[in-house]
C-alpha cells in the first residue's frame, strides 16, 4: 500500500516523542479527552462543514457536503481541495492547523469526530488516512491512548462527484437517526455562516443556498425558503431573517463563523472572523469587536422604515462580556448614524419620537417639530430611548403648538387626529388641557376649558355684549369640534353661560363695581334673562338695587315677603344683614326669577340647613315655626341639623324648645314641664325640639337630665328615674368630659347629696342600705357609678351572717316543683336556710330575705325560710333573676294554674 502522506514517518516521530518523554503520552491522551468531552463535544458537523467550506474556498468553487450513514458509518463527503500532506500532519497534531487564512486556522476541530467514533478515516483524491484507538493501544501497550496522534495510510475510493469523505464508524450507543436529525437541525445555520458552501445533503434531503442582492435564501428539503438580509461588516457579516419584515432573533450566539458559546442578545446574527480560543467556543480576551458594529445601521437601513425599530436591541442585562461590548457599540452606532425615517433619515440621538401611535398626527406636525421621526407609538418611544432618542409626549407637543399661527380649519384637522387618541385612552384629557383654541375674536388661547362653542341665540349674545363680560370666550365656528367639548369647552346655551367662570367673576365683583360707579344694570338684566331660560343657582352675589342702594341679590328680601314680619327690625336695613329689593325693579321681573337669583321671599334651605334663622326676633318664633311648617322644603329640613339648632336656640315662652315637653308626653312628667300653648301644632313643636320622649344623645343632654334629677324642686317618679339612669348608661359617651353631679336622685324618687349615695350592684345589698341613699339601674351599675362618680354598694358593705341549715336545691320540694314547671335546671350546690335571716353590718343587725356571700352565681347562698327568700336565692343561683317574682308565686302556690291564671 502506498503512503502518499508519509504517515509512517509521522507515527515514528510521535512514538519517539512519547519515548523521549514518558509523560507525553499521558499529556496527549488527556488533551484529546479534554477536546472530546469539553471544547468539541457537540461540534461534530460544525467542524466538518467548516473544513468543507475551507476546501471549497481553496478550490475557488462553492462546495457541496453530503451526509449519510452507510454500514454503521457516518460519512461526510465534500467537494473542494483534497487532503494533502500538511492537512494530514495537522490532523495528527493536537496543537496545530494547516489551514492558514481559513476559518479554522485557530483550532483543531477535527477532534469533534471522537464524540461518535474511535476509528475515523479521511478518504480523499490522492490518498487517505485512518486513525484507530485499537491499533494505537496495541502498538503502545497502554489502555488509555489518544486516537488522533498516529495516522495510517488507507486505500479507499472517494464517492463519485466528491473530493473528500470523512468516514466515522459509530461507537456503540450512538443512534444514527438521532445523529442525522441533529445534523439536519444545523444545516440552515451552517449554510448562512459558511458562504463557500452552496449545498448540504443529509440522507438524501438537500438544503441549498443562493444570494439575491443582500438577501441569502436557504431552501429546505420540504420546499420552504428562509431569507436572511445581510450586510457586510469589517471582517464579518450581519444577518437577520426576513419575511414581510425582519424577524429579530433571540437567544442568539456569536458565529465565528460557526456557533460559539458567546451568548448574544442582539436582534441580528453576527458572523465574524475574529481571534478565538483554541476550543473555538470563546473569543480571545482583549479582542476589539466595536468595529463590527459600524455596519449594523446599514443593515437596518435596508429594511422598510416601519420595520427598522425592531432591530434596536431590547433593554436587557448583557448575556456575556462580548454581548455587553457589542450591544454598547451597536447602540452607539444607531445613535450617531442616520437610519430613522423622518423628513430625511435621522440618527437616533436627538430624534423626537411621538409617544402615541398616530401617523396622521405625525404628518400634520412633521413640519413643526424638528427632527421628528415619521413613526410613532409608546413602544417605539421606549425602544428608541435606549439609543438616545427623545420621547415627545403629547403634552409637550401641545406646548410646542402654543403660539402657532394657523387657520382655524388647520386646528380642526388637528382636533380630528387627536379625538380618536383620546377615545382610545392613548392620551388623557389632562395632556390635552392646554391645547390651543382659536376664538371668534381672532385670539388663540391655550386650553379649551372655559370656552364656548357657538349655539347661543342672537339676543343672548347681544345681552352678553351689552354686559361686557370680560373673559367670556367663544370658539371660532370653523374650529368647533367635539374634541373641544371633551376637553372642557361647552355649547353655549343659557345655563352654560351662567355657569361660566367669566360671568361668575363678573357677578362676584358686581356689587363692588356698582359701588365704584360702574353701571351694572346691563349685567343684572342679562343674568335675569338667562335665568328665565335656564334657572341656575349660585348667582346670589349679583348686584341688584335695594331701598338702601346696591346689594347682593341673596341679601335682599322681596317687598311683600312674610319674612319682613318675623325678622328682627335691626336685621333689615342699611346696616343690617338684609335689605329690601327696590320695588320698581321687583315689578320688572317675575318672582320666580328673582328668587332663583337668591332674593328672599321665604326661608331658604341651603346645604347647611335653613338660612337666616338667627335673624328671627325672639318673640316671633311661633310665627316662624308656622312659616317653616308651611313649605315642604323647609318642613323636611327641620328633621335634620336645623331642627337641632332650633331646639337649642329658638325661644318658646322664654325657653328653648328642648327645655319643654309635649303636653301628652306624660312619661316625662316631672323631668320636663309641658310647653305652654303658643299656637303651634304638636308635630311642628316636636320637629322644633320640644321633647316627646326621653333621649340622651350627647353630653349636653346628659348634663341637663342630671341637673334636673338633682333638682329637689322637681317631683320625679321612681320609674322615670330608673329610665333616665338606663338612658345615661346606654348613651356610651365620654363621661370624662362631664362634671359629676352634686346631688342625685335615689330609687324612691328623693334627692340626696352625692357624697351620701351609693350605686346598687348586688341586689341583696339593698336590704341593708337606706333607700333614700340608694341609686339603682337594671343593668350597667359599674358604668353608672363611674358616670356619677359614686361608689358601688358592694365596695361599702361587708356583713356577718348567722348559722343556718344547708340543703341541696333538689331537697326543697317547693323549689323542685317550681323548677320543673319553669324548666329551670338545678344549679350546683344548695342554700343555707334560716328561720329568720339577719345580717350584721356596722354593728347593727338587719333582717333580709336572702344573701349571697359571693357575687358569683355559685357563691354561698343564704335565704330565710319563706317564698320570698327562697325564690330570690334560687333565681339568682340559677341565673333566672328576672323570673324571681314568678318563682315566688309558684312557691306560694305550686299549681300549674298559677302560670296561667
Amino acid at each position: 500500500m502506498t503512503d502518499p502522506f508519509g504517515t509512517e514517518a509521522l507515527r515514528a516521530s510521535v512514538r519517539r516523542a512519547w519515548g523521549d518523554s514518558p509523560t507525553r503520552l499521558i499529556e496527549d491522551t488527556n488533551a484529546e479527552r479534554d477536546l472530546r468531552v469539553g471544547a468539541y463535544r457537540d461540534r461534530l458537523f460544525v467542524e466538518l462543514a467548516q473544513n468543507a467550506a475551507d476546501a471549497a474556498k481553496i478550490a475557488g468553487e462553492p462546495g457541496t457536503v453530503r451526509v449519510s450513514v452507510v454500514d454503521g458509518e457516518l460519512r461526510v463527503a465534500n467537494t473542494g481541495a483534497p487532503l494533502d500532506a500538511r492537512g494530514v500532519a495537522s490532523l495528527s497534531s493536537l496543537r496545530a492547523s494547516a489551514k492558514e487564512g481559513m476559518v479554522g486556522e485557530f483550532g483543531v476541530g477535527f477532534a469533534a469526530v471522537l464524540a461518535v467514533s474511535s476509528e475515523p478515516r479521511v478518504i480523499s483524491r490522492g490518498g487517505g488516512v485512518a486513525f484507530s484507538e485499537a491499533r494505537t493501544r496495541e502498538l503502545v501497550a497502554q489502555d488509555e491512548v489518544p486516537v488522533l496522534r498516529l495516522p495510517w495510510a488507507v486505500d479507499e475510493d472517494v464517492p463519485e462527484g466528491f473530493d473528500t469523505e470523512v468516514r466515522l464508524p459509530l461507537r456503540d450507543g450512538v443512534d444514527p437517526a438521532e445523529l442525522l436529525a441533529r445534523v439536519s437541525a444545523e444545516a440552515e445555520d451552517l449554510l448562512l455562516s459558511l458562504p463557500w458552501l452552496a449545498r448540504i445533503e443529509i440522507d438524501g434531503a438537500g438544503w441549498e443556498r443562493s444570494t439575491v442582492d443582500s438577501v441569502v435564501e436557504i431552501a429546505a428539503p420540504d420546499g420552504t425558503v428562509r431569507r436572511w438580509l445581510t450586510e457586510e461588516a469589517e471582517a464579518g457579516l450581519w444577518a437577520v431573517p426576513v419575511d414581510d419584515g425582519p424577524v429579530p432573533l433571540a437567544n442568539e450566539v456569536l458565529h465565528a463563523p460557526t456557533p460559539t458559546d458567546e451568548r448574544l442578545s442582539l436582534p441580528a446574527r453576527l458572523i465574524a472572523s475574529i481571534p478565538m480560543e483554541p476550543s473555538r467556543r470563546r473569543v480571545l480576551p482583549g479582542t476589539d469587536l466595536t468595529g463590527l458594529a459600524r455596519a449594523y445601521p446599514a443593515l437596518v437601513r435596508k429594511l422598510a422604515p416601519e420595520h427598522r425599530p425592531r432591530m434596536v436591541p431590547e433593554p436587557a442585562f448583557p448575556l456575556s462580556e462580548v454581548d455587553g461590548q457589542l450591544r454598547e457599540a451597536v447602540q452607539r452606532q444607531l445613535a450617531v448614524q442616520p437610519w430613522l425615517p423622518g423628513g430625511e433619515e435621522l440618527p437616533a440621538s436627538g430624534a423626537r419620537v411621538l409617544t402615541v401611535e398616530s401617523p396622521e398626527l405625525v404628518e400634520l406636525v412633521g413640519g413643526i417639530v424638528p427632527r421628528l421621526v415619521s413613526l410613532s407609538g409608546p413602544e417605539l418611544a421606549r425602544v428608541l430611548a435606549t439609543v438616545d432618542a427623545d420621547p415627545l409626549e403629547v403634552a409637550e407637543l401641545v406646548e410646542l403648538l402654543t403660539g402657532l399661527e394657523r387657520p382655524p380649519a388647520w386646528w380642526r384637522s388637528l382636533y380630528d387626529t387627536l379625538l380618536p387618541l383620546l377615545e382610545a385612552h392613548s392620551v388623557s384629557a389632562d395632556e390635552l388641557g392646554a391645547l390651543p383654541v382659536p376664538l371668534a375674536d381672532g385670539r388663540v388661547l391655550p386650553g379649551p376649558r372655559g370656552t364656548f362653542l357657538f349655539g347661543a341665540s342672537a339676543d343672548v349674545l347681544e345681552l352678553i355684549d351689552d354686559a361686557d363680560v370680560v373673559g367670556l370666550r367663544l370658539v371660532h365656528p370653523d374650529a368647533a369640534h367635539p374634541l373641544l367639548e371633551r376637553l372642557g369647552a361647552k355649547h353655549a346655551d343659557s345655563a352654560d353661560l351662567l355657569e361660566s367662570p367669566a360671568l361668575r367673576d363678573a357677578v362676584e365683583r358686581s356689587v363692588e363695581d356698582a359701588r365704584s360707579g360702574l353701571d351694572v344694570r346691563p349685567l343684572a338684566d342679562a343674568v335675569l334673562r338667562l335665568i328665565s331660560d335656564s334657572p341656575v343657582a349660585g348667582l346670589g352675589a349679583l348686584a341688584l338695587p335695594s331701598v338702601d342702594g346696591w346689594r347682593r341679590a341673596d341679601e335682599l328680601v322681596l317687598p311683600g315677603s312674610p319674612l319682613l314680619g318675623i325678622f328682627d327690625q335691626e336685621a333689615v336695613g342699611e346696616d343690617g344683614a338684609l335689605s329690601v329689593l327696590d320695588n320698581d325693579f321687583a315689578e320688572d321681573w317675575p318672582v320666580e326669577e328673582l328668587t332663583t337669583l337668591g332674593v328672599l321671599d321665604g326661608f331658604v334651605v341651603t346645604e347647611d340647613g335653613i338660612r337666616d334663622l338667627d335673624l328671627v326676633a325672639d318673640d316671633a318664633w311661633p310665627e316662624a315655626l308656622r312659616l317653616l311648617a308651611g313649605e315642604r322644603e323647609t318642613w323636611h329640613a327641620l328633621s335634620g341639623s336645623t331642627g337641632e339648632w332650633i331646639a337649642r336656640n329658638a325661644l318658646l315662652a322664654g325657653r328653648a324648645p328642648e327645655e319643654w315637653r309635649l303636653p301628652e308626653a306624660d312619661g316625662l312628667a316631672g323631668l320636663y314641664d309641658p310647653v305652654p300653648d303658643v299656637g303651634v301644632k304638636p308635630e311642628v313643636l316636636a320637629l322644633a325640639g320640644v321633647r316627646a320622649e326621653l333621649a340622651v344623645t350627647d353630653l349636653d343632654d346628659a348634663a341637663d337630665v342630671l341637673h334636673r334629677l338633682g333638682d329637689p324642686a322637681r317631683t320625679i317618679g321612681p320609674g322615670l328615674v330608673s329610665r333616665v339612669y338606663t338612658a345615661l348608661v346606654a348613651a356610651d359617651l365620654d363621661w370624662s368630659q362631664l362634671d359629676a353631679p352634686e346631688r342625685v336622685r335615689a330609687v324612691d324618687g328623693s334627692v340626696v347629696d352625692a357624697e351620701q349615695a351609693a350605686v346598687l350592684d348586688r341586689p341583696w345589698l339593698a336590704a341593708v342600705w337606706p333607700v333614700g341613699q340608694l341609686i339603682a339601674v337594671p343593668s350597667g351599675a359599674e358604668q353608672l357609678a363611674e358616670l356619677l362618680d359614686l361608689p358601688l354598694l358592694s365596695e361599702l358593705i361587708s356583713a356577718r351572717l348567722p348559722e343556718g341549715e344547708y340543703l341541696e336545691w333538689s331537697e326543697l320540694t317547693a323549689i323542685r316543683l317550681a323548677a320543673e314547671l319553669l324548666d329551670i335546671p338545678f344549679p350546683e350546690g344548695g342554700v343555707i336556710v334560716h328561720e329568720e335571716l339577719t345580717v350584721e353590718f356596722d354593728g347593727v343587725k338587719r333582717a333580709t330575705p336572702w344573701w349571697v356571700k359571693s357575687a358569683e352565681f355559685h357563691g354561698e347562698h343564704h335565704a330565710e325560710d319563706s317564698p320570698a327568700g327562697l325564690a330570690r336565692a334560687f333565681a339568682w343561683a340559677s341565673g333566672h333573676w328576672a323570673d324571681r317574682h314568678l318563682i315566688t308565686s309558684l312557691l306560694d302556690d305550686p299549681d300549674p294554674l298559677t302560670l296561667l291564671a
